[in-house]
């Protein structure tokens, strides 16, 4: 499988979850959510970025294209499962809000995937690697001779 696909996937379905997970919070508490909305945004901000720097760190084959391609499937396929996580869990959504979760919604998902995962690999590029183990310089104990009798 591609590898864009596998992390606009991934992330597409961490933006819906968290989405329709603030959208059914704020049905019990429509005023008090700025803190869990912020929390929500840095832990996907977060997801993005450190996925982006390991791939950078382990120098994985064109990660920046890769990383854009992911976040412009990321955004799309968020806005089609938030709406129907939200009809489905939260309060019958119809189709009429799939536009605007489609266009406003994937553009803003998108940069949230593609601006944290530039910086990610921005940083984890510039990560070293550990060391390989080096083979040690001493030579080696020849294994030892078993009595004849055993």
């Amino acid at each position: 499988m591609r590898s864009w696909l596998v992390r606009g996937l991934g992330m597409a379905v961490l933006h819906a979850i968290a989405e329709v997970a603030l959208a059914k919070a704020m049905v019990y508490d429509p005023t008090g959510l700025t803190t869990a909305r912020i929390a929500v945004i840095a832990l996907l901000v977060g997801a993005a970025a450190l996925w982006s720097a390991l791939d950078a760190w382990l120098r994985r084959e064109d990660a920046g294209r890769t990383w854009f391609i992911a976040s412009l499937v990321a955004g799309p396929v968020s806005g089609v499962l938030y709406v129907i996580g939200r009809g489905i869990f939260v309060d019958r959504t119809g189709a009429e809000e799939l536009w605007p979760a489609i266009s406003g919604g994937a553009a803003f998902t998108a940069l949230l995937v593609l601006v944290p995962a530039g910086l990610g690999l921005f940083v984890g590029g510039r990560l070293k690697r550990p060391a390989e183990a080096e083979p040690s310089k001493r030579p080696r104990p020849s294994p030892r001779p078993r009595p004849a009798g055993d």
